[in-house]
């Protein structure tokens, strides 16, 4: 069982942080999209995802209903969380 020691409280708080912003550049892409303005790149949209932020962009996602037509992005998010997961299960319960 995982003791919650101040540097698992900072992580959690760092998960918390960057799936919100996960979630918030989804919107903004979509937002973005449909006025034709400048837009957040995809290797930006993954990044995000990749450090940790791949729940928010998921969610995001499905409640802007951006990128969910690409297979990289429909198939590509879940397998970063599911690694994310497992690592976090591999490194809290061994």
């Amino acid at each position: 069982m995982p003791d919650f020691n101040i540097l698992n409280i900072i992580f959690l708080i760092y998960l918390l942080v960057v799936n919100v912003i996960g979630f918030i550049i989804m919107g903004v892409d979509k937002k973005r999209a449909i006025r034709g303005a400048f837009r957040i790149s995809e290797a930006s949209l993954f990044f995000v995802a990749f450090i940790g932020g791949s729940l928010g962009s998921i969610i995001g996602m499905q409640h802007f209903r951006h990128k969910t037509k690409h297979w990289y992005f429909q198939y590509g998010m879940p397998v970063i969380l599911m690694v994310q997961i497992a690592l976090l299960l591999t490194h809290y319960f061994h």
